[in-house]
């Protein structure tokens, strides 16, 4: 049977290039992989051409385009995911063009496909006190609930993403003045994260309870769930919303709407905002490439844009006041006028 050339270079794309050239983490690697398993989905079911047969002049410009329709219409996606679908397009056919020139027109094609405008997304973020109130709810004679404190407490002081969470080991943990975790972030590339000294007491006293001070344990997932096994992504958001119905309960209209372990992110780039850290300072913390993301907390906080309008702002009143203020009657200041 005929082969074709498109498998051994999505094969090469996404275990060689991906990982070892571009150093992309494992969960892009997996986002990219999903984009071709609808692509192919798609070949199939529109096109009529089952992955073996896949050629690399199958997948054209007008193709792409009619996949980008598909997932709006047969899949319900939103233009942000369209987006992130057509990216690893665009990444995959970047590689291609560089990998064989034969295909250099075709990939430009391809690339040309411009990703839609989406609307900016609106910052969601809680007050400190409801962050408080939340950090309140783990029950402290409970071992579990001692281990759920450590992870939110430093789930909020160092901003960190979900995953970032999930892939924490003692190694990263420093706990010797200055104490700090060193967070892998996007792209695999890591960052050190100061921690403050009541989260330092948390978590010295959860890693001593459960045997992740000694050396042996330093690959060892921070945190972990009864099974001793790394937790997931649903396990963190299952811990996070079960304190948050807590809080609700003892502090009413405290809480609205959902909160996700990125809505705790948020609240702490707001707060040090809002605490007059420097933007800069604020992205290095939250592992932003760019300070222009981060700008994005500075552009959803109210408070800031009053306090720097009211700082602004010098009363403006005329020196001298028109003769005519002076005057109630207006028929006879205009019988005077002139004289």
């Amino acid at each position: 049977m005929k082969t074709t050339v498109f498998p051994k270079y999505l094969t090469d794309f996404l275990t060689r290039y991906l990982p070892a050239e571009r150093g992309v983490s494992s969960n892009t690697v997996l986002s990219y992989k999903d984009t071709f398993m609808l692509l192919i989905t798609f070949m199939k079911s529109e096109k009529g051409i089952t992955a073996e047969r896949i050629e690399i002049k199958d997948i054209t410009k007008n193709n792409i385009l009619a996949f980008l329709d598909w997932l709006h219409s047969e899949r319900g996606c939103s233009d942000s995911t369209r987006n992130a679908r057509l990216t690893a397009l665009h990444s995959f056919f970047k590689y291609l063009q560089y990998e064989d020139p034969m295909y250099l027109h075709a990939c430009g094609q391809v690339l040309s496909i411009p990703l839609k405008k989406t609307a900016s997304p609106t910052v969601t973020y809680l007050a400190l006190d409801t962050i408080k109130a939340i950090l309140d709810g783990p029950d402290l004679s409970q071992k579990r609930g001692r281990r759920d404190l450590a992870l939110l407490s430093i789930m909020y002081d160092t901003g960190a993403r979900v995953q970032e969470i999930i892939d924490l080991t003692p190694a990263m943990v420093r706990l010797d003045s200055p104490c700090t975790v060193r967070l892998r972030g996007k792209g695999n590339k890591s960052r050190i994260v100061p921690l403050m000294d009541a989260q330092v007491g948390f978590l010295r006293d959860y890693m001593a309870e459960n045997d992740l001070l000694e050396p042996r344990a330093a690959q060892h997932p921070l945190f972990s769930n009864s099974r001793r096994e790394k937790l997931t992504r649903a396990g963190i958001s299952h811990i996070l919303s079960k304190y948050v119905l807590l809080a609700q309960q003892r502090v009413k209209d405290m809480v609205k709407g959902a909160v996700t372990p990125h809505v705790i992110r948020h609240s702490k780039a707001m707060h040090l905002l809002q605490a007059g850290v420097n933007l800069v300072y604020i992205r290095d913390i939250l592992g932003h490439v760019s300070v222009k993301t981060t700008e994005i907390y500075a552009r959803a906080d109210s408070r800031k844009k009053r306090e720097a309008l009211e700082g602004a702002y010098s009363e403006v009143k005329p020196e001298n006041i028109p003769s005519w203020l002076k005057n109630n009657n207006l028929m006879g200041w205009l019988k005077e006028f002139g004289k």
